[in-house]
């Protein structure tokens, strides 16, 4: 679970940086961010602890989660409405963004902290040996 966590806290400090980059440069792609909350898929039962498999899939799953078809509204929400603005974060409305239809949702102070961004984006850059420049506001 940790490093699950740790690769969706990832996740959310690369789009922030792009959505930051983004606007720094004045560009008009939008760079957004969503979640699906816990949606009922085999992640859970693909727990490599036995007893995580039987909390979050056997018993998690039909208490608290949501079908993928309802996890994947966030998404969906995010890539297609016209009013969500870069950099917003997309989750379900429910109790502790479990589930939920899609709602604008906080994203975490860490998660945009400006230094850890950068660290991630030149750590990104290096392993990938990809480099993306964007242009040079008008």
């Amino acid at each position: 679970m940790a490093f699950y966590d740790q690769s969706k806290f990832a996740n959310a400090v690369f789009g922030w940086e792009l959505h930051r980059r983004l606007t720094a440069a004045g560009s008009p792609v939008r760079s957004l961010l969503a979640h699906p909350g816990y949606t009922a898929t085999n992640l859970q039962l693909s727990a490599p602890i036995g007893w995580l498999r039987v909390v979050f899939g056997r018993i998690g799953n039909p208490l608290l989660a949501q079908t993928p078809e309802r996890g994947a509204l966030p998404q969906l929400y995010a890539a297609t409405d016209p009013h969500v603005e870069g950099g917003q974060f997309i989750g379900p409305d429910g109790m502790a963004e479990l589930r939920g239809g899609p709602t604008r949702v906080p994203l975490s102070p860490a998660a945009a902290d400006t230094e850890t961004g950068r660290r991630l984006w030149e750590v990104s850059e290096r392993l990938t040996d990809v480099r993306f420049t964007f242009p040079t506001p008008v």
